[in-house]
């Protein structure tokens, strides 16, 4: 391969980089150094119910887990059911740990779909791992106390 090749190659990968790093941004993450992390993450690292003060506080339901794992797409609908449903008395927040490893490690996952429920006041209620399904998260909600 002489070096007119190998010059084509090096300018190729690094358009490809380059696009990824721009769609990544697109896509809500900050990127630096070839490294893209979600710029949600530092909102929803605040303690759950934390919210602004114009805003009352929510208990929260954050579900980890990753868009190519087959349960945690099962989840999905059932997460935006959620967040349409309940908008206003409930958030619902998903992180995907395979795009954001830290927050897995933050969280102290140990598998994916992992749900969390916190009080408004961001005090952790109760932690599921695996699928949940919507009649078991409402039902959980209300074992814990939180009328939806």
């Amino acid at each position: 391969m002489n070096k007119w090749h190998k010059l084509l190659i090096i300018i190729a990968l690094l358009g490809a980089v380059a696009f990824i790093v721009e769609h990544k941004k697109r896509q809500g993450f900050a990127c630096a150094g070839g490294v893209c992390t979600l710029q949600d993450v530092k909102q929803t690292a605040q303690p759950a119910g934390a919210a602004t003060p114009a805003q009352k506080p929510l208990p929260r339901l954050i579900d980890l887990g990753a868009g190519k794992c087959a349960s945690c797409k099962m989840m999905t609908s059932i997460l935006d059911e959620l967040k349409t449903t309940y908008t206003g008395k409930l958030e619902v927040v998903f992180i995907d740990v395979w795009e954001n490893q830290q927050a897995g490690q933050q969280y102290g996952i140990r598998m994916i779909p992992t749900q969390i429920f916190y009080d408004a006041e961001g005090k952790e209620l109760f932690r599921h791992e695996g699928f949940f399904a919507k009649d078991d998260i409402l039902a959980k909600w209300k074992e814990l106390g939180v009328n939806l």
